[in-house]
């Protein structure tokens, strides 16, 4: 991949969409991670105003502390970026006080619940700020296994790199001199205080994921990993699929209204 081309074309199209959208500039959740990192600095490259927002709920601190890392390189290099440390612990403790114990139990459930309350917080603040809420979404998470949260970090108002795997979003932060703690730390969804990555969660490496995206071969010929890692793939694609399709909206016929 031409990481540096990559980079230009994404930096215009968030200008343009910027302009477009009549709004001042853009805000991304910070999480410690690649995909965020990576998009906060194609946001600030555009030179347009940037909101960077951390929202820990219980977090481990070695996702805190790369979050603040790269969001305090971030503030230091590029004047069009400001930083906002949002604790979300006791709202989201209030939540499991009034939750019935079926869904506190459930933790998927509350996972879940932690990213729609950072989904909620950074559109509060977006709109006060005018501000476009921008996803930190890949190809691979968002069209291949859908491994996001519905109405939580799946939001947004726009997606610079959805059209991009995950080894190429790898790529593209050495381009853009991410912080080195969050290009060698390994993907998570920091939604789970016992920090276990998304290899952890999904039980298949990003590049057998996207190897799997792209198999068009014969299956007969494959080695037991490679089923494997097939049959996980296509698991997640139609459990998941309610994710990546638009709403099912019920049509009434003309004759019948």
């Amino acid at each position: 991949m031409n990481t540096l081309n990559v980079k230009n074309h994404i930096k215009g199209w968030l200008a343009s969409y910027l302009e477009t959208s009549s709004l001042d500039g853009f805000i991304i959740g910070i999480s410690g991670g690649i995909d965020s990192a990576c998009t906060a600095m194609l946001c600030a490259e555009t030179g347009k105003k940037v909101m960077l927002v951390t929202m820990p709920i219980r977090q481990t601190n070695s996702e805190f502390d790369r979050a603040k890392e790269q969001m305090t390189f971030m503030s230091n290099n590029y004047s069009n970026v400001t930083t906002l440390d949002i604790s979300l612990t006791h709202i989201f403790e209030a939540i499991e006080n009034d939750f019935p114990k079926q869904t506190t139990s459930d933790h998927l459930s509350m996972a879940n619940t932690r990213a729609r309350l950072r989904m909620l917080t950074l559109y509060a603040i977006g709109q006060s700020n005018r501000c476009l809420v921008v996803g930190t979404g890949n190809k691979i998470e968002d069209f291949g296994v859908g491994f996001y949260t519905k109405y939580g970090d799946g939001g947004v108002d726009i997606s610079p790199i959805a059209d991009l795997m995950k080894s190429e979003v790898f790529e593209l932060a050495k381009e853009l001199g991410v912080v080195a703690s969050i290009q060698n730390a390994k993907p998570t969804d920091g939604l789970w205080e016992d920090g276990r990555s998304d290899e952890d969660q999904i039980g298949a490496s990003y590049p057998d994921l996207e190897w799997a995206m792209e198999f068009q071969g014969n299956e007969s010929t494959l080695s037991s990993h490679q089923k494997d890692v097939l049959a996980i793939y296509k698991r997640l694609n139609k459990v998941n699929a309610h994710k990546m399709m638009p709403i099912p909206v019920c049509i009434i016929p003309p004759n019948i209204k």
